[in-house]
């Protein structure tokens, strides 16, 4: 199993000289999650952007990057304004891929807990996955890429039927 980050609200940090939240270029936060666990996983940091900044180029080069892999399956930490647009471009691109899908709604630094628990989920998951396919994992739930949107009401992410 490979982990990529490209980013997104799971990623961001306060920036105390602009005031702002802001997408760092580093690991931080996956890696502090990954740091307890038991096991031990391969990272990589790729796209290091907001989702509402990424495009055709950045989703085609985690697919280049997936397609090069010896793994089969994949867990990629994204944003959440954007994570369907993937999940929809890797449908179309693989059939023989296991691709899970997560993100926060709340970046790391200021709730620990969201972020742990959706890439927690997303590798318990993976783990016992045996059908290739591609999967969104958010608010406590994991289904295909196309069964589960974001509610930008409730701020959460619902099943649909």
């Amino acid at each position: 199993m490979l982990i990529l980050n490209s980013g997104g609200t799971f990623n961001k940090r306060y920036n105390p000289l602009n005031g702002e939240l802001e997408v760092p270029y580093d690991n931080y936060a996956v890696e502090q999650i990954l740091k307890s666990m038991d096991t031990k996983f391969d990272m990589a940091g790729v796209v290091y952007k907001d989702s509402l900044e990424m495009d055709a180029h950045d989703r085609k080069m985690l697919a280049n990057i997936i397609q090069e892999s010896k793994d089969d399956t994949f867990i990629i930490i994204h944003g959440t304004d954007t994570i369907h647009l993937s999940a929809e471009f890797f449908h179309e691109v693989f059939q023989d891929k296991k691709i899970i899908l997560t993100g926060a709604m709340r970046p790391f630094e200021i709730d620990k807990v969201e972020s742990s628990l959706n890439l927690g989920l997303a590798i318990g998951f993976s783990k016992s996955l045996t059908e290739y396919g591609i999967y969104i994992c958010m608010s406590g739930h994991i289904s295909l890429w196309n069964k589960i949107v974001k509610n930008k009401v409730l701020g959460k992410f619902e099943i649909v039927k």
